[in-house]
């Protein structure tokens, strides 16, 4: 398949996030004019009409502070540029406070099918605690208005593991959640990242231990189970047919093309980065890139990602490694952390928690 994911960065926020290191700046107009134009021409740079792109996806930052107006401009240039598939998933990532109805209209008007909307709690208690600057009331609108405006695939965002949070209260989020018309959910583990006021002001000491922790997303993984909601990957749990597209490449070493500040890319047999500078983006003529990776995609990283997914990988794929591998099943399998059916290898929800450890063990 000559098939090519597309990921562009949009580097802006109204507001940063206390536990956020995304790369992200504070929006202006005129920043904003000067980013699209270079992302049209950088667009044009990497222009290759023999590649077919079945995803794009708008992350950030908040992408939808920019004007639907310029994301039109950028899906339009898509199209010209790279053979754009006519059932191609294009999200866009959202605050609930970015959004009114007048714009999720527009926004689909743009060809924008997929919205993964950062929900992060049904509980205001929670929202406030992670700086956020919508309630649960305004996620519960924002989610009806995005349906109506005819998004029939909806993403939101979970945060697990909060000081304090109890089984309860994740319990009374997803079933807020998953009684909205959505397809997707991706539940992530709150992380103390370094140089971020979450660590600044000591969070991280306030965090659940890990045996919490763990007690904390089991119970997540099978309430959302429950609800309809399978289980793909690590973080994330979908309706049937609903997986993302977009993040499954990156799990399984498929094409993707990053632009904008702090984007990454795999393509070309080459893994690269763009600096995290917003204005050497807006004034290089073509962004500037650092090779991360000549060979990537070797045997080890194939089954470091592969088995981040629930279906896990196929022994068979990997016989130099398999003898090896095998030697070390049983003492996993007994604990419960993975599955073996002789030729499929996948981790269990408990596996999945211990993943670094157990993967570090079979690949390294």
């Amino acid at each position: 398949m000559n098939s090519l994911g597309i990921y562009i960065h949009v580097p802006f926020c109204g507001r940063r996030c206390a536990y956020c290191d995304f790369y992200s700046t504070a929006y202006s107009r005129q920043a904003a004019d000067g980013y699209i134009s270079a992302v049209l021409r950088n667009l044009r740079h990497y222009s290759d009409r023999t590649r077919h792109a079945d995803t794009l996806y708008l992350g950030g930052g908040t992408p939808s502070l920019l004007a639907p107006d310029q994301l039109g401009n950028i899906i339009t240039e898509v199209r010209t540029d790279f053979v754009l598939s006519p059932d191609a998933e294009l999200t866009l990532e959202a605050n609930p406070s970015a959004l009114t109805r007048e714009r999720l209209e527009k926004l689909r008007e743009t060809g924008i099918n997929r919205l993964s909307i950062g929900v992060q709690s049904m509980r205001d208690d929670e929202l406030r605690f992670l700086g956020r600057t919508h309630d649960s009331a305004r996620a519960e609108r924002t989610v009806r208005e995005a349906h109506a405006a005819g998004f029939g695939n909806i993403s939101c965002d979970l945060m697990l593991a909060l000081p304090g949070q109890t089984n309860a209260d994740i319990l009374r989020s997803i079933d807020r959640l998953t009684a909205l018309p959505i397809q997707h959910i991706s539940a992530y583990i709150l992380k103390v990242e370094d140089d971020t006021p979450f660590a600044r002001d000591g969070i991280a000491s306030q965090l659940p231990d890990d045996d919490l922790t763990a007690e904390l997303y089991l119970t997540a993984v099978e309430a959302l189970e429950a609800h309809g909601f399978a289980q793909y990957e690590i973080s994330n749990f979908a309706r049937p047919g609903f997986e993302s597209r977009h993040n499954t490449r990156y799990w399984k070493c498929q094409d993707y093309l990053g632009i904008g500040p702090a984007a990454h890319s795999c393509c070309g047999g080459v893994r690269f980065a763009v600096p995290r500078d917003l204005q050497a983006f807006i004034d290089s003529p073509v962004q500037p890139t650092e090779v991360t990776d000549d060979s990537p995609c070797s045997s080890q990283e194939r089954i470091m990602l592969g088995l981040r997914l629930t279906e896990g990988i196929a022994l068979s794929d990997f016989p130099d490694e398999r003898p090896a591998i095998e030697k070390k099943l049983p003492a996993l399998e007994s604990a419960g952390y993975c599955r073996f059916d002789g030729e499929r290898l996948s981790l269990t929800p408990r596996g999945f928690l211990m993943s670094n450890q157990i993967i570090g063990c079979l690949a390294f």
